[in-house]
């Protein structure tokens, strides 16, 4: 839209430069349309009336300047408005782009759940692992605890042994002294029952032989005899104690051998125990540790979420805010737009019309080297990238134009009927804010209508 228009201004100013060099050449004496004439609401000028003479030559040059300045300061009116239309166009963009990033919220909304989702899934894998060790602690801890029943079992075992030892030892003692003792009685009775025996027989050998005489003397001779057997029977039962005692001697180093092996059999068990339940409190240490450790970790995960859900969830709230303010600002922007595409459709139409008289004016200064007659304008395109409305046809009210030789000034009233091309239908262009159609009278010069006669009906030139 904008290179059309940048080219369909171009071209409307070489046609001018190129009118005015042919108008000067040709018509060198023929007076420039006032500056009265092209007001900006587009009405009829004030100044002029039927009964005014023609312009004079001297003043061509300064309402030609006039003219000049005229559309200069139009030409930088649509400067002006191109301008605008090309901050719109970049706040367009940057209402685009704000859309787009408004846009890509929820994008990273989706980051953030996968994300924390990600982190539930470990969380629960960890949770799954805790739960894991613990029953393999408890399951150890309660192995331990057997242990240290069957430790204590032991060690009570032990102790009954070591104190059934010390009774054993007694006991064993005191029945090995009580039957050495017995042992040297019946030995002693046995003795003295032998010798008894020995001199009852001899007794009675004795009284059997009668006299008392002999009986005294072999009493007397045989008295040595006994002696020498009690030496003998000492003798003999000491040899018996000594082998009695060398042989409870050793039973008793044999049944204390035992009770030794037996005790260094109990004292290796011990030690297996005793290193069996160390190497479990390791364990049990060790793994106590990693589910502190787990649970530190689990704990700081715990807080790592919470605080990434504190975070991401604040980040949210402020892009949810933020897309409510972009969304805000996008309704204002459109309304912005609405507001100022109905201004720029405004100033297009005005433009339209600024064309259209350049348009007539040029028809009029191309139509004064003949006949006077009516000028008329057909149509004006306009592109089809816009969408437009249903205008109506407005009033123009022109000065005749200057004939060399001059001719009996006349008034020309002269309607120009716009028709506009707007998305493929016909309409003619709105007429401009405060413009009525003049009131008509016959003027004296004339068959033309003067527009001071109240009276007289309009009549219209098409």
């Amino acid at each position: 839209l904008e290179r059309r228009v940048a080219t369909s201004v171009c071209r409307d100013a070489s046609e001018r430069r190129a009118d005015r060099r042919s108008l000067s050449i040709r018509n060198p004496r023929r007076p420039p349309l006032p500056a009265a004439a092209m007001n900006r609401d587009f009405s009829p000028p004030r100044d002029r009336t039927l009964d005014s003479p023609p312009v004079p030559a001297d003043g061509r040059s300064a309402e030609r300047s006039a003219e000049r300045t005229e559309l200069a300061a139009l030409n930088d009116r649509f400067a002006a408005f191109l301008e605008r239309v090309r901050a719109l166009e970049r706040q367009n963009g940057a209402l685009r782009s704000a859309i787009g990033r408004a846009a890509a919220a929820p994008r990273a909304a989706g980051l953030v759940r996968g994300e924390l989702r990600g982190l539930r899934e470990r969380l629960q894998r960890l949770g799954r692992e805790r739960e894991r060790l613990q029953g393999e602690r408890d399951g150890l801890a309660a192995e331990l605890q057997g242990l240290r029943r069957r430790l204590e079992d032991e060690m009570q075992k032990r102790e009954d042994a070591e104190q059934s030892l010390v009774l054993f030892r007694k006991d064993m003692d005191d029945a090995t002294l009580s039957r050495l003792e017995l042992e040297h009685r019946i030995e002693l009775l046995m003795d003295e029952i032998g010798f008894l025996k020995k001199l009852h027989e001899e007794v009675l050998e004795v009284n059997a032989q009668s006299p008392q005489a002999q009986a005294g003397a072999r009493m007397e001779l045989q008295q040595p005899d006994l002696t020498a057997a009690l030496r003998d029977i000492r003798t003999q039962y000491e040899s018996i104690t000594v082998t009695n005692l060398q042989e409870a001697e050793e039973w008793y180093k044999a049944k204390f051998a035992d009770l030794l092996d037996a005790a260094n059999r109990n004292c290796e068990a011990l030690r297996v125990a005793k290193q069996e339940m160390n190497e479990s409190q390791r364990q049990i240490q060790s793994l106590t540790s990693e589910v502190d450790g787990l649970k530190g970790m689990n704990e700081a995960l715990q807080r790592q979420m919470q605080e990434m859900e504190d975070e991401f969830g604040t980040e949210i709230r402020s892009y949810q805010e933020a897309m409510g303010r972009l969304e805000q600002e996008i309704q204002s922007m459109k309304k912005e737009m609405a507001r100022q595409l109905h201004e720029y459709q405004d100033l297009l139409r005005v433009k339209m019309a600024l064309d259209v008289e350049i348009a007539t004016y040029r028809k009029l200064l191309n139509s004064e080297e003949g006949p006077p007659r009516a000028a008329a304008v057909s149509s004006c395109p306009h592109p089809k990238a816009l969408s437009g409305g249903v205008g109506e046809g407005f009033w123009w009210l022109l000065p005749p134009p200057v004939f060399d030789p001059p001719l009996r000034p006349a008034w020309r009233m002269v309607l120009i009927k716009t028709t506009v091309l707007w998305d493929g239908k016909v309409s003619a262009l709105p007429s401009p804010k405060g413009l009525t159609p003049p009131q008509w009278r016959p003027s004296p010069f004339s068959n033309e209508l003067d527009p001071t006669n109240e009276a007289a009906p309009p009549h219209r030139l098409v």
